[in-house]
C-alpha cells in the first residue's frame, strides 16, 4: 500500500522524470537514502516498472503514424497468439493493444512517408496471420499524450 510519502515521490517523478535522485529526494521532502529504499520497494511491488526514453519519431524521419484496428479470424485456437507474435516482429509497429469486443487488436505503425507506409502495409501487415478485417486510421494530431495520474 502506498502512503503519502510514496505518492509525493510518484508525483515528483511524473512531473520531472529526468531529475537526479538527489533532486528528486529534495523535491519529495525525503533523504536520498529514504528515496532509494522507497523506490526499491515500489519496484519490487510492481508499482514502478522502469524508465523509458520518449522518442520524437518525426525528428528521426518518421512523419506518418497510422492506427490499425484489427479483427482476427479466430476459427483456429492459436490465432490470437500467432498474430501477436508475428506483429511483434514488425519493426515499424511501435505499439500493440488488445481488446474485448468487435476489434481484437490495435497496432500503431510508423513510417517515413505514405509510400513507405504502403510498403509496410502490403509487405508486413497484410501477411500477418489470421487477419479478418483491418481499419486504418491516419493520425492527424496528438491532442493529449499524458500518462501521469493524480497520486
Amino acid at each position: 500500500m502506498l502512503d503519502d510519502t510514496d505518492r509525493r515521490i510518484l508525483r515528483q517523478m511524473q512531473a520531472a522524470p529526468d531529475l537526479a535522485l538527489a533532486d528528486l529526494a529534495d523535491r519529495a521532502g525525503v533523504t536520498p537514502a529514504t528515496l532509494s529504499r522507497r523506490l526499491e520497494r515500489m519496484r519490487e511491488g510492481g508499482v514502478l516498472l522502469g524508465k523509458r526514453a520518449e522518442i520524437n519519431w518525426p525528428a528521426l524521419g518518421y512523419a506518418v503514424e497510422v492506427s490499425l484496428r484489427i479483427t482476427l479470424d479466430k476459427t483456429q485456437g492459436n490465432a490470437f497468439d500467432s498474430f501477436i507474435a508475428a506483429a511483434r516482429e514488425v519493426p515499424e509497429v511501435i505499439e500493440i493493444q488488445t481488446f474485448l469486443g468487435q476489434v481484437d487488436a490495435r497496432l500503431s505503425v510508423i513510417a517515413r512517408d505514405i509510400p513507405h507506409y504502403q510498403q509496410i502495409y502490403r509487405d508486413r501487415i497484410l501477411t500477418l496471420p489470421h487477419l479478418a478485417d483491418i481499419e486504418a486510421l491516419m493520425h492527424v494530431a496528438r491532442i493529449k499524450d499524458e500518462e501521469a495520474l493524480p497520486v
